[in-house]
């Protein structure tokens, strides 16, 4: 037998209401109330896929996967360049002695 416990669907509800009225992360909210971390995360997913209207706005907030993607190209490039440039002026360092 597991020592599995069963939350009623009340107890879920105001648990995740907690975490998104609060703004608290959810590690914070489930020590206090005494649920597991991954627990808790799965109410909070579950919930937020359920309503999309009430979290629409975070969603239109975030970068296009193709955006993203062109920005980790341009960091990658951008960190090329100082790799280079911190040759480069070690060298000619190494020159002027």
């Amino acid at each position: 037998m597991t020592d599995r416990k069963k939350y009623t669907q009340q107890f879920k509800d105001d648990a995740v209401e907690l975490v998104i009225s609060s703004g608290r992360p959810i590690a914070q909210v489930c020590t206090d109330i005494g649920v597991n971390e991954g627990t808790l995360g799965n109410w909070v997913r579950l919930y937020r896929a359920d309503h999309p209207d009430r979290f629409g706005a975070e969603e239109k907030a975030s970068v296009s996967w193709e955006e993203h993607q062109k920005a980790l190209a341009e960091i990658a490039k951008l960190k090329q360049d100082v790799d280079f440039l911190g040759k480069v002026s070690a060298f000619f360092a190494a020159k002027q002695r």
